[in-house]
């Protein structure tokens, strides 16, 4: 082998945690560092597989051993739609790869993210309207929390059935009290999903209006980030990250809060109502399952799918396949207008 070959293959004979490490490292120059964390945390483990399997070089992957790695997903119990999001970040992997000749370039096309039926890929997490109303009048109802940030978080995601991105990137200055409006804005480094697509105006109710006009007023740390921007939603050390607003909501949603624990604990002593263990309170719900209660609801309540889309930041596809779970009673109250009184002997055809 001449010296220049020998250079080229050590050059491109690259770890799986090297090639990780470069691929996360060129999606930080194109996407949102959501998106990144999101990639990062669904390679750690084909990272940590590799290693366990002496695989030294991405040289060494064939389909063999692609399909060994998705047997071995689905013995750790991992969801349907877990086990092809890893895949589905693998594959991404192997095309940066394939594109830098790290790997041959057929090898994308063996690491194929399974197919999954419609009841796989949408979950039944849902947080019900019944407890919504128990939360929601609890708090509005309490001396003690109400107007706390869990309160506020619980309102607006809710009431809206926006994303943790919508809530996190709003400023002081766009909750407008007199119209009870709220301004949802794309301002990088604070990011919308779908960017300029998914900003809107949304109004909010009257208690929404005034848990919200309280936060601000009395409870919200004065703070800035580190753009200089002013949040709406802060914390001790500036604007509400992902995981604080996540936080915030399991926080909410504990059954404890306003009527005895479910599970035989002792709040006092429970260390799920610590921030940091709030997500494993078994009757605790996070923001998605909250949004789709959310959206279902507001469904339920007679609105459009384009209205609801339109309020959540979603296509009205999106809003029918994952986000509308109502049960068979809900459904039959959405049909009763147009069928309680169907009679073929009154029907003009």
């Amino acid at each position: 082998m001449s010296e220049i070959d020998e250079t080229k293959s050590t050059v491109r004979n690259l770890s799986p945690v090297e090639a990780a490490e470069r691929f996360i490292a060129a999606r930080e120059n194109r996407n949102s560092q959501k998106t990144v964390r999101s990639y990062r945390n669904r390679l750690n483990e084909f990272v940590a597989w590799a290693e366990e399997n002496d695989i030294e070089s991405m040289r060494d992957l064939d389909g063999w051993w692609l399909d060994e790695f998705e047997r071995y997903l689905e013995t750790t119990e991992n969801a349907p739609t877990t086990i092809k999001g890893k895949m589905s970040a693998l594959n991404q992997l192997l095309q940066y790869c394939a594109s830098i000749e790290v790997v041959d370039e057929r090898l994308p096309e063996k690491c194929e993210p399974p197919k999954l039926t419609r009841e796989e890929e949408t979950s039944d997490d849902l947080l019900a309207s019944e407890d919504a109303k128990e939360y929601l009048a609890f708090y509005r109802d309490s001396t003690k929390h109400y107007g706390t940030i869990q309160h506020v978080v619980l309102e607006l995601i809710w009431h809206i059935g926006g994303r943790i991105s919508c809530f996190r990137a709003l400023d002081y200055g766009d909750w407008y009290p007199d119209q009870r409006k709220l301004e949802f804005r794309h301002r990088p480094p604070t990011r919308l999903k779908k960017e300029g697509r998914h900003e809107r105006n949304v109004l909010v109710c009257e208690p929404v209006a005034e848990a919200l006009d309280f936060w601000r007023e009395r409870e919200r740390p004065e703070k800035r980030d580190d753009n200089g921007r002013r949040p709406l939603l802060t914390t001790s050390h500036g604007r509400a990250s992902d995981s604080s607003i996540r936080c915030w909501a399991y926080q909410a949603t504990q059954p404890c809060l306003y009527t005895g624990c479910p599970h035989n604990s002792d709040r006092e002593s429970c260390s799920y109502t610590q921030r940091q263990h709030s997500s494993k309170c078994p009757s605790s719900r996070g923001p998605h399952a909250i949004r789709t209660g959310s959206i279902t609801w507001q469904l339920n309540n007679g609105i459009s799918y384009v209205k609801v889309a339109k309020r959540a930041a979603a296509s009205p596809e999106t809003i029918r396949r994952y986000y509308d779970k109502p049960d068979y009673d809900e459904e039959l109250e959405r049909r009763r207008p147009e069928t309680e009184n169907l009679d073929i002997l009154t029907s003009p055809f």
